[in-house]
């Protein structure tokens, strides 16, 4: 029997979480007559929306770990934030990735970080 391992999205959700490490943009936008808003009669030409855009995404959250013998539920590793893209990476990895015996997550990320020749960006090394 074969384990096998994904990960589960969890957040940061915060923006403070983004604009607390400087991961925002700030944006300003001047409505003119096309603006979906101004044709709703929500808002006037020449209105100024502000707003934060996030411009480096962090991911976090979890790896579900199936078909560990004798658990009739996954089994669960935390994952602190990561840089987005690798999130996506190393998620894409674990989606093919099965071991004989359960790993523990410094050995999944040690296999991974070798097998693809890139180290992980976490959010706690910003």
């Amino acid at each position: 029997m074969t384990i096998s391992y994904s990960t589960n999205w969890m957040g940061p959700v915060s923006m403070d979480w983004f604009r607390d490490r400087g991961l925002v943009r700030h944006t300003k936008e001047t409505l003119t007559e096309e603006s979906v808003l101004v044709q709703l009669g929500i808002k006037q030409a020449g209105d100024v929306l502000e707003s934060d855009e996030i411009v480096t995404n962090y991911a976090g959250g979890r790896i579900d770990i199936y078909g560990v013998p004798g658990e009739h539920y996954p089994l669960e590793y935390a994952i602190s934030p990561m840089h987005g893209e690798d999130w996506n990476d190393f998620s894409g990895w674990l989606d093919d990735f099965e071991t004989e015996d359960l790993w523990e997550l410094d050995d999944l990320v040690e296999q991974y970080e070798q097998d693809s020749g890139r180290k992980i960006r976490w959010a706690k090394d910003l």
